[in-house]
């Protein structure tokens, strides 16, 4: 008889946050819904991209998942366990990030070694020798060597800063890592090292990760299973190939439609989704993506679209409602 199935990598439970913004010094506060009621589960060692425009709530998401902000509502588990029953020492052990800014993320004041072996400091029952052989260890695996461990960051390049941040998120042999925007402060020549060692690791230490981008090209090229997030919902879930290959939702048909060739005189493409931007401060009735869409029908403005089923995932429109209903008709 065959055991239990392992449990998901990443698993979201009708995740919420919500944030309360002051207006003025008596103007009442308002509330911004960040991230709106989103579940999914990544299996153990695939590759979850998050896609969408700025303010979506995929950064969000990303500190969400990372214990960094609590929920207003729903829970995170990592392999079965609960986020919020963990203490520090415990989640940071399970899963680790890796920021947009290398920079920005990495103490100026200190040398390249001390940055990477930070982690095992912190869980406070390691020897030494212990931390030195790990730290030594996981430098050569992301490629700098002793040498570069004797450095500050400002003596490093750009992708070998992204390289420490690695580094140092891998030096507690995590299951997860959350890669918020990785790659998108670095030159395209660099992205591509950066990804490969990525995908090397993956591979190499069968790592779970979700990755949060705003570059569908390098979204395509990582992901195993694509999440596009729109107002802090996401409005379509579905394979990397599937849904590159044949977005079903007109949020998504619409991103994709707006990658820039680099074909001359094709100028800016245009998208059909007009001067209307998304504010998750003033979220609309219905599908929340109504005032952008070319395809919007009455019942969009008055009826939130539910999730539908699809082949290679689930897409949160009306349309996809309405086809469902004509083939079980």
């Amino acid at each position: 008889m065959s055991g239990a199935a392992a449990p998901p990598a990443i698993e979201v439970r009708d995740l919420r946050r919500v944030f309360r913004v002051r207006q003025g010094l008596f103007a009442p506060p308002r509330e911004v819904v960040a991230v709106d009621g989103v579940s999914f589960r990544v299996p153990a060692g695939s590759v979850l991209g998050v896609v969408g425009e700025s303010g979506c709530g995929k950064s969000t998401l990303a500190r969400l998942i990372l214990g960094l902000l609590p929920p207003s509502a729903g829970e995170v588990l990592v392999e079965g366990r609960r986020l919020a029953e963990m203490d520090r020492r415990a989640r940071a052990r399970l899963i680790q990030p890796v920021f947009q800014d290398p920079f920005a993320s990495l103490n100026p004041r200190r040398r390249v070694r001390d940055i990477v072996a930070m982690p095992l400091v912190a869980q406070g029952d390691m020897p030494r020798a212990e931390i030195e052989r790990r730290v030594a260890e996981v430098l050569e695996r992301v490629g700098l060597s002793r040498e570069q461990g004797d450095r500050f960051p400002a003596q490093l390049s750009g992708g070998q800063r992204q390289r420490v941040a690695i580094a140092r998120a891998l030096v507690l042999r995590p299951r997860v890592v959350v890669c918020d925007e990785p790659t998108s402060a670095l030159d395209v020549s660099v992205q591509a090292q950066i990804l490969n060692l990525l995908a090397e690791l993956r591979r190499d230490l069968g790592l779970t990760y979700l990755f949060i981008s705003h570059n569908l090209a390098v979204v395509e090229h990582v992901a195993t299973e694509v999440a596009v997030m729109y107002l802090g919902r996401i409005v379509e879930r579905a394979e990397a190939e599937a849904l590159f290959a044949a977005p079903r939702h007109p949020y998504t048909r619409a991103l994709l439609a707006s990658v820039l060739t680099p074909e001359p005189g094709l100028g800016v493409p245009d998208v059909g989704l007009g001067d209307v931007m998304p504010d998750p401060a003033n979220i609309p009735p219905g599908c929340r993506f109504h005032p952008r869409c070319p395809l919007a029908f009455a019942r969009c403005p008055a009826e939130a679209p539910v999730p539908v089923a699809t082949a290679a995932g689930i897409v949160e429109c009306h349309l996809e409602n309405t086809a469902a209903a004509r083939a079980a008709a």
